[in-house]
């Protein structure tokens, strides 16, 4: 899944508009103006299609958690940057959603993926843990699905 898909799902699911989007990325670091967002939204091999790079992916997510959770505990050092991935993304927005486990296996299924408590938890270990499992396209693409049909259920 491409960080446009990703950035698209999340906007269409938490019903942000183009002024929102930039003043998240903005929180998160870096700068991106409202006008400069569309493009980031238009789907691969469309016309102004705009790759959205993952510096301003992580950004946005980061951004979203310090809007929603308030910014981080200035006496706590700040965690080393981690290269984004699938199983970032994911994590990133559990985090600023506040999902719980529950939450997470249920948004899961409505988009078509059945996942078990242990295939979950298994997606938020470190890298080189023995039981860690790389979060691939299509059940990230699954799980923006269900977010969308659980936060939106008439779309």
């Amino acid at each position: 899944m491409n960080n446009n898909d990703v950035l698209r799902s999340l906007r269409f699911s938490l019903e942000l508009s183009d002024d929102e989007i930039a003043r998240l990325v903005g929180l998160g670091g870096k700068s991106l103006r409202a006008e400069d967002v569309q493009p980031r939204l238009t789907r691969e091999g469309e016309p102004g299609m705009v790759p959205c790079s993952s510096a301003v992916l992580g950004a946005f997510l980061d951004g979203l958690i310090r809007d929603r959770r308030g910014p981080p505990d200035p006496s706590r050092r700040p965690p080393a940057p981690v290269p984004l991935n699938n199983n970032e993304i994911l994590k990133k927005v559990r985090i600023a959603l506040e999902l719980r486990e529950e939450q997470m296996l249920k948004i899961a299924e409505v988009g078509g993926q059945k996942l078990s408590r242990s295939e979950l938890a298994a997606l938020f270990r470190k890298p080189n843990h023995r039981h860690f499992r790389p979060c691939g396209n299509q059940l990230l693409r699954r799980f923006m699905r269900g977010l969308v049909k659980t936060r939106r259920p008439t779309a």
